[in-house]
């Protein structure tokens, strides 16, 4: 029952970043074969891209849906699927091997609308099979620390969330110059109604409803373009109000000169405070009301059990990026392992699912509407 899961993948081919990462995070913890592909919409990318992955050239598909079809019918078919595209390309290649009886791992966000997104939850539930869904940033250690200690009521009753997301690779026209994850990021045809707030908004909005279990009830949303020409936004200012009385703040954007990747978060309640930040991504800051401030490590003095059971390396140690991605992986494998026996994972297994998916594409459409409505409070669906 430990066999290595067969894995395939649609997208990543040559030239692509995102797919890169998913095959190392899926190999980190030897727990995945790589072993079929439909790479590139380019059939002879495609096969150069299969070959250089060392995969049997019968097995590098020119379509996904040749490849769910033909990889079904095999003896040694592929349990999982990596579906690593842009993202209007995720929700028919996720509902082909879902009918084809694999498991789905999909990069965010998992449609391009809502309304996509609740057929798939459907999909999901008829199929019996695992969706993952890779907000990466959930499997870092630190981020679960913050989680458990939020749900052990070290915080007390929620006051302030905010959350922020800030890059400058979007500062100028790049989607002009040939930058290819650009050129798609720019595009509602191929990323969907949100630009900024769908690439990136997203994650910030994630890890804050992850971090603290609660979900917002309304937000109020001044998305702008600041490139001359572009069509979706690259920043966006939002405030949110959760039922539970706390207030919060999210601001995401692609054109912060002088950002390389920062994401930061920062929550405070009547107890205590809690801030975190990805570039000191083994670091949690903490302070209990009418204490002096400390600085949690991964592995370190004061580490909980749900940050030290994904944590790979001793303290002291850099651990990051690719094993934060790694983590959501080995998750999925825990979930996938289980079902072979149609057992459920232990409940320590926590990876995003198409419920996070849904409140993304919630919390997306109800910014926009709230931005084209002069800025107005408006309600997430729920």
């Amino acid at each position: 029952m430990n066999k290595r899961i067969r894995l395939g993948m649609v997208g990543g081919g040559q030239g692509g970043f995102i797919g890169a990462v998913h095959r190392i995070a899926a190999r980190l913890d030897d727990r995945y074969e790589l072993v079929a592909g439909s790479f590139s919409s380019n059939p002879e990318r495609g096969d150069a891209s299969a070959a250089e992955l060392h995969v049997a050239p019968e097995r590098s598909y020119a379509n996904f849906t040749e490849m769910a079809e033909k990889e079904a019918a095999r003896e040694d078919s592929i349990e999982a699927v990596s579906i690593v595209t842009p993202n209007h390309l995720h929700y028919e290649p996720t509902l082909a091997f879902l009918k084809a009886g694999i498991h789905v791992i999909c990069d965010k966000p998992v449609t391009t609308t809502l309304a996509e997104a609740k057929a798939l939850q459907k999909a999901i539930a008829d199929s019996g099979r695992l969706f993952v869904l890779t907000h990466n940033y959930t499997g870092y250690p630190m981020v679960r620390q913050m989680r458990a200690m939020v749900q052990d009521g070290l915080l007390g009753k929620l006051r302030h969330v905010h959350v922020e997301y800030a890059q400058d690779w979007l500062s100028q026209a790049v989607e002009k110059q040939g930058a290819k994850g650009a050129e798609w990021r720019t595009d509602p045809a191929r990323a969907g109604s949100g630009g900024a707030i769908g690439d990136i908004g997203t994650h910030a909005y994630n890890i804050a409803t992850f971090v603290t279990g609660e979900t917002p009830s309304s937000l109020l949303a001044d998305l702008s373009s600041f490139v001359e020409g572009r069509v979706l936004d690259d920043s966006a200012n939002i405030l949110l109000r959760y039922e539970n009385g706390a207030k919060g703040m999210l601001w995401a954007s692609q054109v912060a000169v002088g950002n390389e990747n920062h994401l930061a978060l920062r929550i405070y309640g009547d107890k205590g405070g809690l801030e975190w930040n990805h570039e000191r991504v083994n670091e949690l800051r903490y302070t209990s009301y009418g204490k002096p401030m400390q600085t949690l490590t991964r592995n370190g003095s004061g580490a909980l059990a749900a940050s030290t059971r994904v944590s790979r390396v001793p303290s002291g140690h850099p651990e990051g990026y690719l094993e934060g991605f790694a983590t959501i992986y080995r998750e999925a494998a825990n979930a996938i392992i289980a079902a072979r026996t149609g057992a459920y994972p232990d409940a320590a297994v926590i990876y995003p699912s198409i419920k996070d998916g849904i409140e993304g594409l919630a919390f997306i459409e109800a910014a926009i509407r709230s931005s084209r409505n002069g800025a107005v409070w408006t309600e997430i669906e729920r």
